[in-house]
C-alpha cells in the first residue's frame, strides 16, 4: 500500500528513471557495438576478410565462428596445426586419449582382437624366453613347459579379460585405470608403464640387431648392430605412426612368415639331433628355478595387460563379452605356448652340444637360432629365415610404441594438447637413440631392468580385479565414462597408492635377479627362487582391500 506523498512524487521518479535507462542502453549498444566489431577483427586475424564489416549481423558472426570450432583450438600452436592436418592427411588415427565415440567403435572383428595378440607373441622375444629355462634355469624340457603352461595361462587372462573393457567402456586402459587404481595411482602407473613401453622397445630391438648382425657374418658384410636398429625401429614406426586400424591389419598378417619360421627350427632340432629332454630333478634349488623361471613367463603374457583396452576400444559395446573373452584367450596362448616350447627344445642344444653354447654365451639368441638354421645347417635360406625371425620384433614393438602414445598423455591433462602421432614419432627416436649404444655397452643392464619392471604387473591385477569385482561388483555401468577427466569425480587414490607401495617391498623381499636377491627369495634353493610376483601380488591385495573401504566412507569415490 503506497502512501499519497510516495504517489504525488510518482511523475518525478518516472521522468529520471526513463533518463537513466535511456543512458544505460545508449551504453550498452556502444559496448555491444564494440563487441561485435571485436569479434570480427578477431576473426578476420584468422582468416582474411571472413566477414564484411558494414553488414554483417550478430548472427553472421555466431554462425561463423560455430562453424569454426572444430578449427579454433589448433590455432595457438600452427605448427602442431599442421602436422596434424599432415598425419590426417595420410589417414593416420587422430584420436587420443578421450573415451571413443559411439559412432566410431566399428570394428566389429574378434579376428582383429585375437591376431593383435597373435602376432605380437609369435616373435623372437617370446622364443628368447623359452631357451632360459632349459639354458640357464637347468630344467629338463618337460619340466620348463608345465612352467610355460602354468605361468602364461595365469598371465594372459588378465590381458583377456581387461580386453573386455575397453569394448564396453572405449576408455584406453591408463585412462580405464583412473576408476579402477584412482586418479593419483593411475598417473603414477602412466609413468611406470611409458617406461615400460620403451624399455622393452629398446630389449627387443638390441636382440633383433644382434640377429641381424650374425647373418653374413664371415663374410665381412653383414649388418652392424646400429644398422640393425635402425631397421627394426624404422619399420615400426611405418606401422605404429597410422594408429589403430593399420596396426591391427599388420598384425593380422605378420604372424605368417614367423610360424614358418618356427616350423624350420622344428625341423632342424629334429634333424640335427642336438635335443634331448634331459634329467627329471627334484629339490629345493629345482624348486626355486622353477619360480625363477616362472616368474619370468609371467611377466612376459601380464605385460600386455596395461595395454589391453587399447586394442578394443573401437570395438561396439554390443560385443559379446564371452566371445571377447575366448578369442583374446586363444589368441594369446597359442604363439605363447609355441614360441616358448620351441625355444625350450633349442636350450637343450646349448647343454649338450659345445659350438651352440659358445654362440648362445657370446651372442645370445641370435648366435643359438644361427647355429640351428645357419651353421652346418640350412646356410643361405638359414640367414634368410634369420632375417624374418629378427623382422618378427617389429609385431612386438608396436603395441609398445602406440600404447606408450596413450600412456604418456595420461600422466598429466596438458600433455593430451599434442597429437598421438607426434609421441609415437618421438617414442621411436628415444628407442632407436638408447638400442645403439645399448648394443654396444649395456645389454645385460637393460635386461636385468626390463625383468625388474615387469613385477609392477601382479600389483596392477590385484588392485584393479579387486575394485571392479568387490566394489563395483562387476558391473560396467557403475562406471561414469563422462567423469573420465574430472579429478572431483574421480577415486582419489589412497588405496590404490599404499597397495602399490606396499606391494613393492614385498616384491623386493621376494625377487632373485643377478644384481639383487630379497631376504625371502634367496631362502628357496641354492641359487634362490623369485616369488616377487607373487608376494606383490597377496600383499597388495591384502593393503588395497583394507584401505579402499575407508577411502569409500570418507571420501565418497
Amino acid at each position: 500500500m503506497y502512501s499519497s506523498e510516495s504517489s504525488s512524487q510518482s511523475p518525478q521518479l518516472k521522468d529520471e528513471t526513463k533518463v537513466t535507462l535511456e543512458y544505460q542502453l545508449d551504453e550498452y549498444d556502444e559496448y555491444s557495438n564494440n563487441l561485435h566489431q571485436r569479434d570480427i577483427k578477431k576473426i578476420n586475424s584468422m582468416n582474411k576478410n571472413s566477414i564484411d564489416i558494414e553488414s554483417a549481423t550478430n548472427d553472421d558472426i555466431e554462425s561463423y565462428l560455430s562453424k569454426q570450432s572444430g578449427e579454433a583450438a589448433v590455432f595457438e600452436d600452427t605448427k602442431i596445426n599442421w602436422f596434424t592436418k599432415f598425419a590426417a592427411s595420410l589417414d593416420a588415427e587422430g584420436n587420443g586419449i578421450e573415451p571413443i565415440p559411439d559412432e566410431q567403435k566399428t570394428d566389429s572383428s574378434l579376428i582383429n582382437a585375437a591376431s593383435m595378440w597373435f602376432s605380437a607373441n609369435m616373435v623372437l622375444p617370446s622364443y628368447s624366453l623359452g631357451i632360459l629355462g632349459t639354458a640357464v634355469y637347468g630344467l629338463n624340457f618337460g619340466q620348463a613347459a608345465m612352467v610355460i603352461i602354468f605361468f602364461n595361462i595365469m598371465g594372459l587372462l588378465s590381458v583377456a579379460y581387461f580386453s573386455i573393457f575397453g569394448a564396453q567402456l572405449s576408455m584406453r586402459q591408463m585412462i580405464l585405470s583412473r576408476f579402477l587404481i584412482g586418479n593419483v595411482t593411475a598417473r603414477i602407473y602412466s609413468i611406470i608403464n611409458t617406461i615400460a613401453c620403451g624399455g622393452w622397445g629398446i630389449v627387443n630391438t638390441v636382440a633383433a640387431a644382434q640377429l641381424l648382425n650374425m647373418v653374413n657374418i664371415g663374410s665381412g658384410h653383414n649388418a652392424p648392430l646400429w644398422a640393425g636398429c635402425l631397421i627394426i625401429v624404422g619399420a615400426t614406426v611405418m606401422v605404429s605412426f597410422f594408429g589403430y586400424r593399420v596396426i591391427h591389419v599388420y598384425e593380422k598378417y605378420s604372424w605368417i612368415p614367423n610360424f614358418a619360421v618356427f616350423l624350420v627350427i622344428i625341423a632342424r632340432l629334429k634333424k640335427s639331433g642336438q635335443y634331448e629332454e634331459g634329467p627329471w630333478t627334484g629339490g629345493r634349488t629345482t624348486a626355486g628355478n622353477v619360480l625363477t623361471f616362472g616368474c619370468t613367463v609371467y611377466g612376459f603374457a601380464a605385460g600386455w595387460t596395461t595395454y589391453a583396452a587399447d586394442y578394443t576400444v573401437y570395438m561396439p559395446k554390443s560385443t559379446n563379452k564371452y566371445k571377447i573373452f575366448f578369442s583374446l584367450v586363444a589368441g594369446l596362448a597359442f604363439p605363447l605356448f609355441f614360441t616358448q616350447l620351441i625355444g625350450a627344445a633349442s636350450g637343450t642344444g646349448v647343454i649338450k652340444n659345445t659350438d651352440w653354447a659358445d654362440l648362445y654365451n657370446k651372442n645370445g639368441t641370435g648366435g643359438l637360432t644361427y647355429a640351428i638354421l645357419v651353421k652346418d645347417s640350412l646356410h643361405g635360406f638359414g640367414q634368410f629365415c634369420c632375417v624374418l625371425l629378427a623382422m618378427s620384433t617389429v609385431s612386438n614393438n608396436i603395441p609398445n610404441m602406440y600404447t606408450i602414445s596413450m600412456s604418456v598423455p595420461a600422466i598429466w591433462s596438458k600433455l593430451n594438447k599434442i597429437p598421438r602421432v607426434i609421441w609415437t614419432l618421438a617414442a621411436n627416436a628415444v628407442v632407436l637413440g638408447i638400442s645403439i649404444p645399448a648394443c654396444y655397452y649395456f645389454t645385460e643392464f637393460m635386461q636385468y631392468f626390463m625383468d625388474s619392471i615387469g613385477y609392477y604387473l601382479s600389483i596392477y591385477v590385484a588392485m584393479s580385479l579387486s575394485e571392479h569385482f568387490i566394489y563395483r561388483k562387476g558391473r560396467f555401468e557403475s562406471y561414469v565414462v563422462e567423469d573420465w577427466n574430472n579429478p572431483k569425480k574421480l577415486p582419489i587414490g589412497y588405496a590404490g597408492t599404499a597397495g602399490l607401495i606396499v606391494g613393492a617391498f614385498g616384491v623386493a623381499l621376494g625377487m632373485v635377479q643377478g644384481y639383487w636377491k630379497g631376504e625371502i627369495g634367496r631362502l628357496i634353493g641354492e641359487n634362490g627362487g623369485d616369488i616377487g610376483f607373487e608376494l606383490g601380488l597377496s600383499w597388495s591385495f591384502i593393503i588395497y582391500n583394507i584401505i579402499r573401504p575407508f577411502e569409500l566412507k570418507y571420501c565418497g569415490r
